[in-house]
């Protein structure tokens, strides 16, 4: 009989609920990780956004092609949307692979991986009107190798301090070198 005047227990009843001080540690290590991952995925949109609108706006500005729309061109050339394609891609995982950099503090520790990475965008930010819009393919050119300069110490200092960051500049060595050839088939034509 006595059981029949058990009230039955409800997780929802402040009355009965006990919250013990693991219950209560665990809660907030959940918070701070919450926190953490907020504050890294907003890095990451930085980190990310940043070249990707430098680039967008250079095309905007420059992307008209007027210079390279105007060439005789070997059917082997990408067409204008292509380059744009190209750069855009390379802005983004440049800046994923900068991100990668940052995250595990490197460029506190590799202080010329900024410095190359710094120099990276400016020099893609100068290449697209030198030869798309101005048409100017030696100019160009010099850009562009330096580019390939900038691309290989940058891989090789985010290489040191993230494997993963390293790798993910090596596809934007390989469009900075076709660009290269594409600037110097500009200069023999």
């Amino acid at each position: 009989m006595e059981s029949q005047n058990l009230k039955h227990r409800s997780r929802d009843d402040p009355r009965f609920t006990t919250t013990t001080s693991n219950e209560k540690n665990r809660a907030n290590r959940r918070e701070k990780r919450m926190a953490m991952a907020k504050r890294g995925l907003r890095s990451l949109v930085i980190a990310v956004s940043f070249p990707l609108s430098l680039t967008l706006l250079n095309i905007y500005l420059f992307g008209s092609g007027r210079g390279y729309a105007s060439l005789a061109k070997p059917f082997w050339f990408p067409p204008l949307w292509l380059l744009h394609t190209g750069c855009l891609a390379s802005s983004f995982l440049m800046g994923l692979s900068a991100w990668f950099v940052w995250v595990e503090g490197g460029f506190h520790v590799k202080p010329t991986a900024l410095s190359l990475y710094l120099g990276y965008l400016g020099l893609s930010m100068a290449w697209h009107p030198t030869v798309l819009w101005m048409g100017d393919s030696w100019a160009g050119l010099l850009v562009n190798l330096a580019m390939v300069g900038t691309l290989v110490g940058c891989s090789r200092d985010f290489r040191k301090v993230n494997p993963i960051a390293g790798n993910s500049v090596m596809p934007c060595l390989a469009w900075a070198a076709f660009l290269a050839t594409v600037n110097l088939k500009l200069v023999f034509l």
